[in-house]
């Protein structure tokens, strides 16, 4: 009797990319949306390259299945492609592209929500022993996919393709995910913004607090008292989890809004600077174009105008 011969991991994990490769392609061949019916599940497929482009990374893992994508985030670069995941722990606003993308060989991307209240949950009921602490506070990180994170990921994606049974399995591969997350390299990161009393999870409080009311004037002072620190204490670990000062983070969350008001609901750049927080047109329209190379109107005219994806599309 012949022996079946045992995969490498890198053949499973080419196995498996191949396999998601044809349910991404599958579900964009019938859905215009990227939404999938697992609330906490989004696929994509892009068949263009990606200019530079607004987006919003809510707490999420993301997984470049073919291609690989550029992340402006704060004033620096990362890049991940099939052999990384990117994971984020709190909103952040970026600016994202993908150079190389065609009908021939496209770009095929998936990404799972976190949602930190299972994530603790999952934390409350695991007995952690022997995990390598991590010293840095980014809020995000790059590491290598293995067969562990993709294979439950691809059951998820044949879920939300299939559509039956979602109820009843959704939620036990959420789980899995998480679990499989919080076991791994990144799984220290992940427990310093869910833990709830964390020197991380008490910035991130003031971070929420910006991302609800970023329309708002802010004092420096009041989100140091919110995270239970000293103002130079504060600062120091504010940036050190967002690569950004609280300033910095607020004016991109308040442009990309601006942004998202010019293109989906038609607004001037007047009216949109007005709506997100700012006071002065001409300030509004020297940091739009500082941050996307063009003025808000120029830019606006050139979205609409054209067959660019919509950030939120490529996952």
């Amino acid at each position: 009797m012949s022996k079946v011969a045992k995969l490498s991991h890198s053949q499973e994990l080419e196995a498996i990319r191949d396999r998601l490769d044809q349910v991404i392609a599958d579900f964009a061949a019938v859905n215009e949306t990227y939404v999938t019916p697992i609330p906490w599940l989004s696929m994509a497929k892009t068949i263009a390259p990606v200019p530079p482009m607004a987006h919003i990374y809510e707490p999420s893992l993301c997984i470049c299945v073919r291609g690989r994508k550029k992340v402006l985030i704060g004033k620096d670069f990362v890049h991940y492609d099939a052999k990384n995941y990117f994971i984020s722990c709190i909103e952040m606003p970026t600016i994202i592209s993908i150079a190389k993308a065609s009908p021939k060989v496209p770009y095929m991307g998936i990404a799972v929500r976190l949602e930190l209240e299972m994530v603790r949950s999952i934390i409350a009921e695991m007995e952690i022993s022997g995990t390598q602490v991590e010293h840095s506070e980014s809020a995000i990180a790059i590491r290598p996919v293995t067969t562990n994170i993709l294979e439950p990921v691809l059951r998820a994606a044949i879920l939300a393709s299939e559509k039956k049974d979602i109820s009843i399995m959704a939620p036990l591969l959420q789980r899995e995910i998480y679990y499989r997350l919080l076991s791994g390299p990144s799984g220290d990161r992940l427990r310093q913004f869910a833990q709830l009393g964390s020197q991380t999870n008490r910035v991130s409080k003031a971070v929420n607090w910006i991302r609800d009311n970023f329309q708002k004037k802010m004092s420096i002072e009041d989100l140091a008292k919110m995270a239970n620190m000293g103002v130079s204490t504060f600062h120091r670990h504010f940036s050190e989890i967002t690569t950004m000062s609280p300033i910095q983070y607020q004016k991109n969350l308040r442009l990309h809004e601006a942004r998202r008001l010019m293109i989906t609901e038609d607004l001037d750049a007047a009216t949109s600077a007005m709506h997100v927080g700012y006071e002065s047109v001409t300030q509004f329209n020297r940091e739009y174009r500082r941050l996307f190379g063009q003025p808000p109107a120029t830019h606006k005219k050139k979205i609409i105008g054209s067959d660019m994806p919509t950030s939120d599309s490529v996952v």
